[in-house]
Order: structure tokens, then sequence, then C-alpha cells
């Protein structure tokens, strides 16, 4: 068998090449393995990671039913996976009636839910609040307030009890009645509290009302840790109280949303998330 030799030149050629196929092949698996390592630690890393923001939150709503809710079935109904409220004209309300999570007493949390009101709409979010039990469905206490004017909405407004707590804008620091007056109602003047002490204005009433959308959904959220009470809409802080009346703040209590006498209304409510803190 005769051998056929590759001259020298040509040989360097092949090498050279072969050489450099080799490592390109190399260098890719390399690449391509550490791409696949880089990939499979952000999938770990993912996966293991929460934002703090939404960390802890629960749905309290399933979309679907009003399972975990009491309520008054002639006004409040599952519609387009939100909790809906209505009152027509052949169907007033004779008191204002609410939606009750029947999860228990709340004391310290966050809560998150999303809102759409109708114009002529009076609503709002209940929370540490006990039973005003001479009504039926009827919830007392601190209250989100929601309007479809957007004239209330985001203020702290205390149901049955205080009244005002809180304006649109305002943080406040709230102090007791003088020992002298025992009665609630006498210690309120055109439906504020008179314990209402301003610390500090939060904004332009007005404008922060220009934040919120009539006829379209909002996003609404309370946060309430200790005696401090605090309302957001739309991601922006509309209301800050400092509960310094030991005589009648609430620490804790039921949570629930709320439709008020007046007009034919409309009030829905979706993506109802809670925190406890």
């Amino acid at each position: 068998m005769k051998i056929k030799f590759i001259p020298k030149k040509s040989f360097l050629i092949l090498l050279g090449a072969a050489v450099v196929v080799s490592l390109g092949l190399s260098s890719y698996r390399l690449v391509s393995r550490w791409g696949e390592a880089a990939f499979l630690l952000g999938k770990a890393f993912s996966f293991g990671y929460s934002d703090p923001k939404s960390a802890d939150f629960v749905a309290i709503f399933d979309g679907k039913s009003l399972e975990g809710w009491e309520y008054d079935p002639t006004y409040w109904k599952v519609s387009d996976g939100a909790i809906h409220g209505e009152t027509t004209a052949e169907n007033p309300l004779k008191a204002n009636t609410f939606i009750i999570w029947k999860g228990g007493e709340l004391g310290d949390f966050e809560l998150k839910m999303d809102y759409w009101i109708s114009e002529t709409g009076n609503s709002g979010v209940q929370y540490r609040s006990d039973r005003f039990t001479e009504v039926p469905y009827a919830l007392r206490g601190y209250q989100a307030d929601i309007d479809g004017g957007n004239r209330y909405t985001g203020q702290n407004y205390e149901e049955r009890k205080r009244t005002t707590l809180a304006y649109r804008g305002q943080k406040t620091r709230i102090t007791s009645q003088p020992d002298s007056i025992s009665n609630l109602r006498d210690f309120v003047a055109r439906n504020a509290w008179q314990g209402l002490n301003l610390v500090e204005d939060l904004g332009d009433r007005a404008e922060l009302g220009s934040l919120i959308k009539s006829g379209d959904w909002n996003s609404i959220h309370i946060v309430a840790k200790g005696n401090i009470l605090k309302h957001y809409v739309n991601g922006t802080l509309m209301s800050e109280v400092h509960d310094e009346d030991q005589k009648n703040r609430m620490m804790k209590g039921l949570m629930g949303m709320q439709m008020h006498v007046g007009p034919p209304m409309t009030i829905k409510f979706k993506n109802i998330q809670l925190k406890k803190l």
C-alpha cells in the first residue's frame, strides 16, 4: 500500500483549522453551559424570591362566590369576578348595609382591593369595627370612605361613632372628649369629631381628588398598625390618623364593605388581598 504524504504547508493549515474548530466547539460548549447555569440559577432565585411589598398577601375573595362572607342577598351578589352591590328605585335601602368578612377580627393589617362605584354611589371599606345590632348586617367603626362624586373618597370616617377623623389630604391626631361628655354625639360638630387635630397637610384636597378616576376602577389600600391608620387610593396617601383617643378607639374588629342609603347605586369590589401584620 502506497502512502500519500500531505505537503507540510497543507498539513499545518489543516491542523490549525482543526484546533480552531475544536476551540470553537469547546468555547461554545463552555458559554452554553455557563448560560444554562445562569438561566437555572435565575430560575432558582425567581422561585425563592418574592417582592416584600406583595409577600404574605392572601386573597379573601375567590372571584366566583360569596363563600366566607355574611350579607343580605337582596343587595349583594357576584358578577364578572367582582362582589357586586346594587340598589334600585324598586329595591331601596332603609339603612346602611354591609357585606362582612367572616374571617374574624383584624388588628394590625394591610388590605388592598379594586373598586368601581356609580356616580350616585356612597360606600366605603369598614375595618376594626363591631356590630351595630339594631340593624341587620350593620357595622360601626373606622371606614375608608368611597363615593362616586369623589368628594370624600380616601378620608377616614367612623361610621355611627365619632364621624370624620381625617378629611382627604389630612394627617390628624385624635384626642378624647372631655370627661364631662359621655355621649359621643355631643362632641361632634358639622359631622366631624371635635378632637380632630390637624398635624400636617398631605396635599391639596382637590388635587388629590383628581387622582381618582370617575366611572372606572380604582385601587384602595388600608394600612392599620397600632393606633396609626393610613388610607391610600391609586398608590397615593389620602389620609392618616393617629388615634390617641383611648376611650373610643378600636385596636381590632370586623371588616366589611358598605352600601349606603340614598339614590340607586352600584358598587363593585375585586382583587381583595389581606396581609396580617
